[in-house]
């Protein structure tokens, strides 16, 4: 299935997404096959440059290394390119194996021409804004992206405590970009704060030392699924 396609259909439904940051990379492979084992459709990959954010982390080979694993059992690799200029790196993303790509609307001139790019290379196109950029900073392009992310702490580290007044801003995510797009959160999401933002508006559940730190992963990703059953979405 094309990534375009499986992007659409996979954030269509809820999503709890493993977010490899805080994984074992001595590990990779394992870590993440007990999540898709346990049902984890979605695996989030944390992409810093160390200029749009202050830390270095994987390049499209760590992507490359997943792809077939992750495809084999009905999963999407996403993409999230905290780096500056993402759209000089898009097709890189791709060729290694993306479902989706997210880039941030505060590292790029060319939000829509790089979204443009995402679709061209056959996938779901996600765009993230920092705490502190206003949601309105999506709606030009609201009506083509596939996903929304809006970070629920400051992009860079794992592990740090989630933002309540995130809570206030997902309502104005979804007026900024209309119906049919997912919402996505990351940063400090675990089974006490996913349900907030699944009530305030949110689809898509990033996760990463709340799964991976702890000494199960696949349990506690079936934690934040547990805790996310049955919660009314605004």
């Amino acid at each position: 299935m094309p990534g375009l396609e499986k992007a659409r259909e996979l954030f269509a439904e809820v999503q709890v997404a493993p977010s490899i940051l805080s994984a074992d990379f001595g590990r990779l492979r394992e870590q993440v096959a007990e999540v898709l084992d346990a049902g984890a459709r979605v695996i989030h990959v944390d992409v810093m440059d160390g200029h749009f954010v202050p830390p270095i982390t994987v390049g499209p080979n760590v992507v490359a290394a997943l792809a077939d694993s992750v495809h084999d059992a009905g999963g999407l690799l996403e993409a999230h390119l905290m780096i500056e200029r993402p759209e000089r790196s898009v097709a890189d993303y791709l060729s290694a194996g993306a479902d989706s790509v997210t880039v941030h609307a505060e590292a790029t001139a060319h939000l829509a021409r790089t979204v443009g790019l995402i679709h061209e290379g056959g996938a779901g196109a996600g765009v993230a804004i920092n705490p502190g950029t206003p949601p309105e900073a999506l709606a030009e392009v609201g009506h083509e992206i596939e996903l929304a992310l809006c970070m629920t702490v400051n992009p860079g580290w794992g592990g740090q405590p989630f933002i309540a007044r995130s809570l206030e801003k997902l309502p104005r995510v979804r007026a900024a970009i209309g119906a049919g797009v997912a919402i996505e959160v990351d940063g400090g999401i675990d089974p006490g704060t996913a349900p907030g933002c699944r009530v305030a508006g949110a689809g898509v559940f990033v996760a990463g030392s709340a799964i991976f730190a702890e000494p199960e992963p696949a349990a506690a990703y079936a934690a934040i699924v547990a805790a996310l059953a049955d919660v009314p979405r605004r």
